[in-house]
C-alpha cells in the first residue's frame, strides 16, 4: 500500500507541477556539416523513443569489474552472466512504475525493455512526444554520404521535475549518426622493387605480427567475436569470398559472416564495414564470427544506442567486439556519456572485451574561449573499453618496424578521471617526454588513450566486387587487434581458463608485454603558431599516441595465456 501511495503522490506531482529540469543541458545542438532540415514532422506521424531509466549498484558495480579484470585478484575471471548484471543494477521499483505509468498516461504504447530492465523503448506520436517533452521539436533531417533520413530536434527537451531520480536521458532526440574518417591516401611512388609489398593484406598483417599458418580458429571452441556497423553501411558476403580468394590463401578461414544482428540493407556496400568484417576474420581467422548491423532502424533510433540495448538482451554473446564508431567528448552530454560509460562497465563484467578505434584526428582541436585545445574522442576515452591507435610502416613498402600514424587518435579525457590501472604509465611518459604540447592544451589528470596499436595506413579492401589500395584509418587497426585477442581466447579456452574480458588492468600492469614498442613520430593537432599542428609524440613505453605499442602474437599469447 505504500508503494502505491507514493505512486499515486508522484504521479499526482507529476501532473501538477510545472517544475521541469533538463536531463542533457549541455547536449550539442548544432546540425552536423552535411545535413539539411526537411521541415517539421507529421504530428501523427510516430516515434520510437528510448528512456534510460537510473540504475542501481553502480558502486558495486564498479567493484566487481575491477575484480574480475585484475590478474592479482581471487575473483579474476569470474565473470557474471547478463542476469547477474540485471539483478545488480535494475532500476527500483519505484522508478520502474513511476516512469511506466507517466508514459502510459502520456499514449505511449509497444512499450518493451531489456534483460537490465533499465531501458524503456516506446512508440508515440509526434504530437504526444512533444508534449511529454517540452521544448522538443522533431524535425526530418537528410544527411550523410548515403542521405540517411532521420528525425530529431535541435531544441533542448524538458522532464517534469519528480522524474529527476528515475531517467538518465532519453534516447532519440538529439545525436546525429556518425561519419566515417576512413580515408583512401594516394599510394606513395614505388622506388624499387626488391622485396616490396603493394599495400596491407592480411599475408603481411600476419607476416608483420608473426602469425602462423597455424595460428587460427580451431573451430572446436565456442569461441565468436564481433564488429558492429552504425554507419547505414553492410558488407556483401560475396565481397568476403573475392577478399578470401585474393588474400587468404595461406590461412584456414571462413568465408561467410556466422550471424548478422539487425537488418542487412540492399544496394551498394560500404568500404567500412567491408574493411571491418575482413580484416576481424583474417586476423581472427576460423573463429566465429558476428556483425551488428544498423541499416533499415527506425528513423527516431540511435543506431550506437540501439547495439547498447542488444548487449542487454543477449546471454549468449561473442566475446571480442570490435568498434569504430567515435564523436567529440564536448559534443555529448554528461548524461549521456556517464550511462554509456556504465554500459561499458556492465560489458566488462560480464567479461566481453570492448575495442574502439582512437579516432582519425590526431591530437583533435578546439577552440575555448578563443583558445585552442586538444580535443578528445568518445568512446575512446572510457575507462573501461581497449582503444586501439594507428601506425604505419616505417618504410611504406617494406614490412619493417612501424612508427606513428600522424592521424591516430589520442589524448585525455576532459570527463573521465585517469583511472587507477595506468597512473603510473601516464605519470612516466609525462615525466620522460622531450616534447609535450603546452599544459593548456589538455587535462593530464583525465582517461589517457589509446591502450595498443596496429597498423592503420594503406589497407586494401574489397567492396562491390572491386579491389581497393590505400583505405586508411584507426577503423583498420581495431579489427585486426581484435582478431588477435579472438586468438588469444582460442588459447585460453582450450587450456581451460577464463576469456580475456576487460583487458586493460591486465595490460597496464604487465607494462605492454608481449607488444612492439613504437618510439617514433607524432601525430596532427591545432595548426597555430603555438603548436604547429604537432599533438603528441610516442617514446619509450605507453604514449598517447600508440599505446604499449602493437601486437607480436606470440610474445602476446605467452604473456596473456596464464592464468
Amino acid at each position: 500500500m505504500r508503494l502505491r501511495d507514493c505512486l499515486l503522490g508522484l504521479l499526482a506531482l507529476i501532473t501538477a507541477c510545472k517544475c521541469t529540469y533538463s536531463p542533457e543541458p549541455d547536449q550539442r545542438l548544432t546540425l552536423p556539416p552535411g545535413w539539411v532540415s526537411l521541415g517539421h514532422v507529421d504530428p501523427e506521424e510516430e516515434l520510437s523513443l528510448t528512456f534510460a531509466l537510473r540504475q542501481q549498484n553502480l558502486e558495486r558495480l564498479s567493484e566487481v569489474v575491477q575484480a574480475v579484470s585484475d590478474p592479482r585478484s581471487p575473483q579474476y575471471g569470474k565473470y557474471l552472466t547478463l542476469e547477474d548484471v540485471a539483478e545488480l543494477v535494475r532500476p527500483s521499483l519505484l522508478t520502474s512504475l513511476t516512469v511506466q505509468k507517466w508514459l502510459l498516461a502520456a499514449g505511449a504504447r509497444n512499450c518493451h525493455s531489456v534483460t537490465t530492465r533499465d531501458f524503456l523503448t516506446c512508440s508515440l506520436s509526434v504530437r504526444e512526444a512533444e508534449q511529454l517533452l517540452p521544448g522538443a521539436e522533431f524535425h526530418r533531417f537528410v544527411g550523410g554520404p548515403a542521405d540517411t533520413h532521420v528525425v530529431r530536434s535541435l531544441h533542448s527537451y524538458q522532464l517534469p521535475q519528480a522524474l529527476a531520480p528515475h531517467v538518465d536521458f532519453v534516447g532519440g532526440l538529439h545525436r546525429f549518426p556518425p561519419t566515417s574518417t576512413l580515408r583512401q591516401r594516394p599510394g606513395p611512388q614505388v622506388a624499387e622493387s626488391v622485396g616490396i609489398h603493394l599495400g596491407v593484406t592480411p599475408s603481411v598483417i600476419r607476416q608483420r605480427y608473426n602469425l602462423t599458418e597455424q595460428d587460427v580458429g580451431s573451430g572446436s571452441t565456442n569461441n565468436s567475436q564481433a564488429c558492429a556497423q552504425f554507419l547505414e553501411q553492410y558488407f556483401h558476403n560475396s565481397d568476403l569470398v573475392e577478399f578470401m580468394h585474393l588474400f587468404g590463401g595461406k590461412f584456414a578461414h571462413q568465408e561467410s559472416v556466422a550471424r548478422v544482428v539487425g537488418k542487412q540493407g540492399r544496394g551498394r556496400a560500404g568500404i567500412e564495414a567491408s574493411l571491418d568484417v575482413e580484416y576481424l576474420m583474417s586476423a581472427g581467422a576460423n573463429i566465429s564470427t558476428w556483425v551488428y548491423s544498423s541499416p533499415g532502424r527506425h528513423e527516431a533510433q540511435e543506431p550506437f544506442l540501439q547495439w547498447l540495448l542488444l548487449l542487454n538482451n543477449q546471454s549468449a554473446l561473442p566475446y571480442v567486439h570490435t568498434v569504430s564508431y567515435g564523436d567529440d567528448e564536448d559534443s555529448l552530454s554528461g548524461a549521456y556519456i556517464q550511462r554509456v560509460n556504465t554500459e561499458f562497465m556492465k560489458a566488462a563484467a560480464r567479461g566481453l572485451t570492448l575495442l574502439f578505434a582512437s579516432g582519425d584526428s590526431g591530437a583533435g582541436c578546439w577552440s575555448v574561449s578563443g583558445r585552442h585545445k586538444f580535443r578528445p574522442s568518445f568512446p575512446a576515452s572510457s575507462p573501461y573499453v581497449t582503444t586501439v591507435g594507428g601506425t604505419s610502416f616505417q618504410n611504406p613498402f617494406l614490412i619493417t618496424n612501424e612508427i606513428v600514424d600522424y592521424i591516430s587518435g589520442g589524448g585525455f579525457s576532459n570527463v573521465f578521471p585517469q583511472p587507477s590501472y595506468q597512473e603510473e604509465a601516464v605519470a612516466q611518459f609525462l615525466k620522460s617526454s622531450p616534447k609535450l604540447p603546452p599544459s593548456s592544451y589538455f587535462n593530464a589528470s583525465g582517461r589517457a588513450y589509446p591502450d595498443v596499436a596496429a597498423l592503420s595506413d594503406g589497407y586494401w579492401v574489397v567492396s562491390n566486387s572491386v579491389p581497393i589500395p590505400w583505405v586508411s584509418g584507426t577503423s583498420a587497426s581495431t579489427p585486426v587487434f581484435g582478431g588477435i585477442l579472438s586468438l588469444i581466447n582460442e588459447h585460453r579456452i582450450l587450456n581451460g581458463h577464463p576469456v580475456l574480458g576487460f583487458l586493460n588492468p591486465r595490460l597496464y600492469q604487465q607494462h605492454g608485454a608481449g607488444l612492439f614498442d613504437v618510439t617514433h613520430g607524432c601525430h596532427e593537432s591545432c595548426l597555430n603558431e603555438e603548436v604547429e599542428g604537432q599533438g603528441f609524440c610516442s617514446g619509450p613505453g605507453w604514449d598517447p599516441v600508440t599505446g604499449w605499442g602493437t601486437p607480436n602474437f606470440p610474445a602476446l599469447l605467452k604473456t596473456l595465456l596464464n592464468p
